[in-house]
């Protein structure tokens, strides 16, 4: 058994030698290292925690989808709002304006063939036989 006093005195020595410590200081230093190894304790647990390991890096790579996603879905309506302004300056003002012009130039090509009509009866009247016979060989080759 002095062997083993003899290891606690060269043990407690070197402390000794600088400075002798209150009990309070002493205890003081045993809880802040308890503290300390506890944290190191977590963190190492949380390193070997293989399936927390593993929520946490598809947590982060959800994270980064999310923002891809959001990153592209505005930059599609950026494109969208763009795509929008240029369309406005092509189209007339309004659709009742562009309704109105599509009306009055079906109009105007149709009064110009059925004066046309009028004017030279017989190339039109040939053009009606023609399109008439061609309808009606087609119908008859079919059977």
């Amino acid at each position: 058994m002095a062997t083993r006093s003899n290891k606690t005195e060269t043990a407690a020595s070197p402390s000794d030698s600088t400075e002798e410590k209150p009990p309070e200081q002493i205890e003081a230093e045993i809880e802040a290292t308890r503290e300390d190894l506890g944290e190191t304790v977590a963190e190492l647990a949380d390193k070997a925690d293989v399936k927390k390991q593993a929520k946490r890096k598809a947590s982060e790579t959800k994270a980064k989808a999310t923002a891809k996603k959001n990153q592209v879905k505005d930059a599609g309506t950026a494109k969208k709002q763009a795509v929008a302004g240029k369309v406005k300056e092509a189209l007339p003002e309004s659709a009742q304006e562009g309704t109105q012009q599509a009306s009055a130039a079906a109009k105007d090509v149709t009064s110009q063939a059925t004066q046309v009509a009028r004017e030279n009866p017989l190339p039109t009247a040939a053009i009606g036989a023609f399109a008439s016979g061609l309808l009606i060989g087609w119908i008859l080759g079919r059977r």
